[in-house]
């Protein structure tokens, strides 16, 4: 797989997949020595207001075939609740 936008989008249809959660965007998109590493933002849970939605960001590894290596959930955070990285 070439591109990095490629990657993105097959893993974001993994992800949602495998969680059954729609994703809200692609957070980070790396190159990788066997493929790709791509970050992706989903919805946890939805509340009301919006700012108080439980988001998560999980970790796609694809090889370089566009295959899925392994996924995880790396972050967990409230959507009005900004942190320094």
């Amino acid at each position: 797989m070439r591109s990095a936008g490629a990657a993105a989008r097959l893993a974001a249809r993994e992800v949602a997949d495998l969680t059954g959660r729609t994703p809200e965007g692609i957070v980070s998109v790396q190159r990788s020595e066997d493929g790709w590493v791509v970050g992706i933002e989903v919805v946890e849970a939805r509340r009301i207001p919006d700012s108080a939605d439980i988001l998560a960001t999980y970790e796609a590894e694809l090889d370089a075939h566009g295959e899925l290596l392994s996924y995880r959930r790396t972050r967990r955070y409230s959507r009005g609740r900004l942190r320094e990285e």
